[in-house]
């Protein structure tokens, strides 16, 4: 009777490492289909070179399907908390969709506001709200400089510290 008892445990043992063995890899093989495509994942970083960037003039990226403003800011305009600053330049740097309702604002540069015309919504050159229905300022992306480029995408010191100022709504 010992003999038999001996192959039944070898036998359950192996049963249960085989089992084992098996959920691991299915474990493995789920983990791997809900993780994003490395196809997703770098959409996920745009990269912007603003060394010949004019100064009050739009320039309209796009960054995991929304448009982000970008505003090379004149000696003229005050700075602002806000400011992304690469090298000696200040930029005003946003997701160009309005806080209200999501609708894409207009920019004017001769008044530098952005005005949205779905429900009149104004915000100014730092993306604040200077005249309601807008409940927030227009929201910072996360961001990192990177010399005169700017990576879109990926939280860096200065993003950080607007980030624990509650600057980037």
């Amino acid at each position: 009777m010992a003999v038999k008892k001996e192959r039944r445990d070898f036998l359950g043992m192996a049963l249960g490492g085989f089992t084992a063995v098996g959920g691991v890899f299915a474990l493995g093989a789920a983990k791997s289909s809900w993780d994003p495509l490395p196809s997703v994942k770098a959409a996920g970083f745009t990269t912007v070179d603003l060394a010949n960037a004019a100064p009050n003039d739009l320039i309209v990226e796009k960054w995991r399907g929304k448009p982000i403003f970008i505003i090379k800011k004149t000696a003229k305009m005050k700075a602002h908390d806000r400011d992304v600053i690469i090298g000696s330049d200040r930029f005003h740097v946003s997701i160009g969709l309005c806080t209200h309702l999501g609708c894409i604002p207009a920019y004017f540069p001769d008044t530098t506001e952005f005005i949205c015309a779905c429900h009149g919504g104004m915000y100014d050159v730092n993306g604040e709200v200077i005249k309601a229905p807008p409940p927030s300022p227009l929201v910072v992306p996360p961001f990192k400089v990177d010399g005169t480029k700017l990576v879109l995408g990926e939280p860096g010191e200065d993003y950080k510290k607007m980030q624990a100022a509650g600057l980037t709504a």
